[in-house]
């Protein structure tokens, strides 16, 4: 197994982690209630996907 001959600078440590950070959940809205949802799944408050409800949505109780 290889092994570092030398030392990596902190420099180039936080060079190399500056694309490990978590991004965003891209949205989109519902047609029907307008809620915010997750692309190519069904709506979690009012049930329908593809304009056709598909589940009972939650109620808030």
């Amino acid at each position: 197994m290889p092994n570092p001959k030398h030392r990596h600078s902190k420099t180039r440590r936080d060079l190399r982690r500056a694309h490990d950070f978590l991004k965003e959940k891209s949205t989109s809205r519902c047609p029907s209630c307008g809620a915010a949802k997750l692309p190519h799944r069904v709506c979690p408050s009012c049930g329908s996907y593809r304009g056709r409800e598909v589940s009972a949505g939650s109620e808030k109780r």
